[in-house]
């Protein structure tokens, strides 16, 4: 005979973002650094990726080491105490173990008393995904509170002598709390994947292929740039339209676009087909920060805040888009 299941575990009634860190790599690495492997010029790379420096992390700053540092920033600002955090989300694409996951490494090295921790791989993306399984968890009861951390090393996988790749990638990690808040401060996500377009960013080889080659090499990321600036500025507006319909908000009410930093001229491409306001603040992070794939997102936001640019109970769109190609997005109050 069957037994009955106890009923489900309450959670929060609402989820919001409680605090927000970030950790940028000591070196700034400019354009100059590196024209003459590619054969190109700043005002080329500049041109078409809107880049004038990147961020690269030196031997001592790892995934790990950056991710704790993230995350360390986004606990003092949240006032969550340690012991309340019981699940870990880390989004990377950079750790170089297949196994154990990097997040039960960072929660350990933070003091967390032992919680559920995993990494996403949903490569530029998945910093959102991150943020809608915590904002989920916390709303279903089976996490309190949540650290969602997105960090990335890309510059051990960048091809430097590939001419459309090597000025794009680079280094940083960027951390939220999430946990319950009295109204709603992190909306639905939209979220997908078009498996049609897989080949169009990945990594060249598997790590088979790597193993039985004579010369030992990293398997280098690599994109095929136009049919992703197409698919992109395209589909990415939609995915926008979409997010705010379900979020119950026009384009008027947002105060930030914070998109993943993949390309100034995809920003501005998206920014165009959504029809943003003037009052609507983008994010720019990548001119002088790469592109950072997981970590992009809350670094930029970051930046904002940093400077100025956005203000705590902002409205800020988050979009993204990645290898897979995967996809996520949802409107956030800034802490």
């Amino acid at each position: 005979m069957s037994g009955t299941l106890p009923p489900t575990r309450s959670g929060a009634a609402h989820a919001a973002v409680l605090g927000l860190g970030a950790y940028r790599p000591r070196t700034v690495v400019p354009n100059s650094a590196l024209v003459e492997a590619i054969d190109s010029s700043d005002e080329w790379i500049q041109q078409r990726s809107g880049i004038r420096s990147r961020r690269w992390a030196e031997p001592d700053e790892t995934v790990q080491y950056m991710a704790v540092a993230a995350a360390r920033d986004a606990l003092a600002q949240s006032g969550v105490d340690h012991s309340e955090v019981d699940l870990v989300v880390v989004a990377t694409v950079s750790h170089m173990l297949q196994t154990p996951a990097l997040a039960p490494a960072v929660a350990h090295e933070l003091g967390l008393d032992r919680p559920a921790a995993f990494d996403v791989s949903a490569a530029c993306a998945g910093f959102c995904h991150g943020v809608a399984t915590a904002s989920d968890a916390v709303r279903g009861g089976s996490a309190r509170n949540a650290l969602v951390i997105g960090v990335e090393r890309l510059s051990d996988i960048t091809d430097r002598d590939d001419r459309g790749t090597a000025f794009i990638f680079a280094d940083g990690a960027g951390a939220v709390v999430v946990g319950p808040s009295d109204s709603s401060g992190i909306g639905p996500v939209v979220w997908g994947s078009d498996g049609a377009q897989f080949d169009l960013i990945r990594q060249r080889e598997d790590w088979r292929d790597v193993t039985m080659s004579d010369t030992p090499r990293m398997p280098h990321l690599v994109m095929q740039g136009n049919a992703v600036f197409r698919w992109a500025s395209y589909e990415m507006a939609k995915i926008a339209q979409q997010t705010l319909e379900r979020t119950g908000i026009s384009v008027d009410d947002l105060d930030l676009f914070v998109p993943h930093q993949a390309n100034m001229r995809i920003i501005d491409a998206m920014a165009r087909a959504m029809k943003l306001p003037a009052h609507v603040r983008i994010a720019r992070d990548v001119a002088d920060q790469g592109n950072t794939s997981a970590a992009s997102i809350p670094l930029a936001l970051d930046r904002m805040v940093q400077e100025g640019d956005a203000r705590s109970g902002d409205l800020a769109l988050l979009i993204a888009f990645g290898a897979g190609l995967a996809y996520a997005a949802q409107v956030v109050r800034v802490p």
